[in-house]
């Protein structure tokens, strides 16, 4: 079974805790160790030296080199020493006959002799080691031996020893040991539950992120990610977030969609099947079919529309859409993508103006792409402009760009939806009172045309008032040159005719005057 984050977190946490304080314990006892050890040898060298000093008053000159020691009341004296630091001390002469000695430490019944061998070494100044007597101890003692000299305090006459057991030193040992096992065990179950909470407070986030993915999965998209935090695990939930509300929005962008395209399929579609069938069986009179094939001629080319930008979606998507550039005149296409809705603005009255002051602009781009977003923004200008309005063009030519903005009277943009508005999907008439004929595509394929060319598009509105609407392509570094036959065509080229703009209304008395 896959161990959880926390689980993960929380074991390898307390390792790396336990690791630690196993390596401070380790170190702590060795050098809790070497301390007692200098500490043990200070104290013995100190002890032996000063019974060393006071033995030498005790001595008794025999003969020449030869001395006897009077040890009754440096007997006493021993005995105390050796209580105090637990610890067998006694006085050997140059050969190694122990000459007196208090064994309060190891508590054997007298030593006799000792080797020559560490007298030589002691009476040489100092010595020190562990080792067992040569087996007069069980076990190996730290040994201590410095000279006893002689009254006149020039030659050696024997050795003071100090012996002790390690025992000791072990026996505190382990009583530390005790101890830092106790403070370990209680800093370890502290540092449990501590980083327990720590961990699980940070996974949390983790836990509630699995469990929105699972429900987004399921469809659900209205769980969130509760914040408690400003640091990385906060931003990563604020992203989550995000991402939620994003994956809603493109949700119901989608669903609505699917309604869109259903329903821009089922009415063209059933309008075709309605008048052909009509024709077909004779419903509609053949003076009348010319009319309806019309109709349905429109419904065609509605259904073409609809399926272009669908493609156009989809190469997007892929990234396949490319430009392919080319020198044309972008008032050119302006003007006739007007002439292609010239009826619906004849129908709507709508006055035409900015193209008395329009003159012939070069621009470098896909002619066919950027008369997609010609057409696209005077198609939406054309079915928002209120009766009797105006839409107003203007094509600016500059150093480095070329504007274009199309004006429309009319009910506007509201301001909630502006930033919106050229999402994908999205539609500012959720009702399709005034937009039913359209999917929501339209303004996002023309801002990703604009950007395919280097361009942009921004859009201003107050809404009872106008919507403008205002492009721009940037200028290649070096303008490109057209052949001898391009430039030919293009100044032959026959001059463009204006839509018709709206006809001014005659006064009451010049109307009856006709009428008679």
């Amino acid at each position: 079974m896959q161990r959880s984050i926390f689980k993960r977190y929380l074991s390898i946490t307390m390792a790396i805790i336990l690791l630690g304080f196993t390596i401070l314990g380790s170190m702590m006892m060795v050098f809790f160790g070497k301390y007692w050890r200098q500490e043990k040898e200070g104290l013995l060298t100190q002890n032996a030296s000063s019974i060393a000093q006071t033995a030498g008053r005790f001595l008794k000159e025999k003969s020449e080199g030869k001395y006897e020691l009077q040890g009754d009341v440096l007997m006493h004296f021993m005995e105390s020493f050796s209580m105090s630091i637990e610890a067998d001390i006694f006085i050997t002469d140059l050969d190694g006959n122990v000459l007196l000695g208090s064994y309060e430490c190891s508590r054997v019944e007298g030593i006799e002799k000792v080797q020559p061998f560490y007298v030589a070494r002691a009476s040489e100044g100092l010595y020190k080691g562990r080792g067992s007597f040569e087996g007069l101890y069980k076990e190996n003692y730290y040994i201590i031996g410095v000279p006893m000299l002689a009254p006149e305090g020039t030659l050696p006459v024997g050795a003071v020893f100090a012996t002790t057991s390690p025992a000791s030193m072990s026996a505190m040992q382990l009583e530390a040991f005790k101890i830092f096992l106790v403070a370990a065990a209680l800093a370890l179950g502290i540092s449990f539950c501590a980083v327990g909470v720590f961990a699980y407070r940070m996974v949390r986030p983790l836990r509630q992120m699995s469990a929105a993915a699972r429900s987004f999965g399921a469809g659900d998209f209205s769980v969130r990610v509760q914040v408690t935090s400003e640091d990385e695990m906060g931003q990563l939930a604020m992203s989550f977030n995000n991402m939620a509300n994003s994956l809603t929005n493109s949700e119901g962008m989608r669903r609505s969609f699917i309604a869109n395209v259903s329903h821009e399929l089922k009415t063209p579609m059933t309008t075709i099947a309605g008048f052909i069938d009509g024709i077909l069986d004779g419903t509609i009179p053949q003076g009348e079919q010319s009319k309806y094939l019309h109709i349905v001629s429109g419904e065609v080319k509605r259904l073409s529309r609809l399926v272009k930008s669908m493609l156009d979606l989809s190469r997007i998507d892929s990234g396949d859409m490319q430009i392919h550039p080319c020198s044309f005149d972008i008032t050119n296409t302006v003007v006739n993508t007007l002439l292609t809705f010239e009826q619906a603005i004849d129908e709507k009255g709508i006055e035409i103006g900015g193209l008395e002051e329009a003159a012939p602009v070069t621009v470098w781009g896909d002619q066919d792409l950027l008369h997609q977003v010609v057409y696209n923004l005077l198609e939406n200008a054309v079915k928002f402009t209120n009766q009797g309005g105006s839409i107003r063009v203007g094509i600016i030519d500059s150093v480095d760009r070329t504007t274009v903005t199309i004006e429309n009277t009319g009910p506007g943009i509201a301001p909630e939806d502006l930033p919106m508005i050229f999402d994908r999907f999205y539609k500012g008439d959720k009702s399709r009172s005034r937009d039913k004929n359209g999917m929501g595509l339209g303004l996002y394929l023309v801002r990703t045309i604009l950007q395919l060319h280097g361009g942009n598009i921004q859009v201003s509105s107050i809404q009872g008032q106008y919507c403008r609407f205002e492009f721009y392509i940037p200028k290649p570094q070096e303008s490109p040159r057209l052949k001898d036959g391009q430039q030919k065509a293009k100044e032959g080229a026959p001059k463009l005719r204006e839509p018709r703009a709206k006809k001014a209304k005659k006064p009451e008395t010049e109307r009856s005057k006709e009428d008679e």
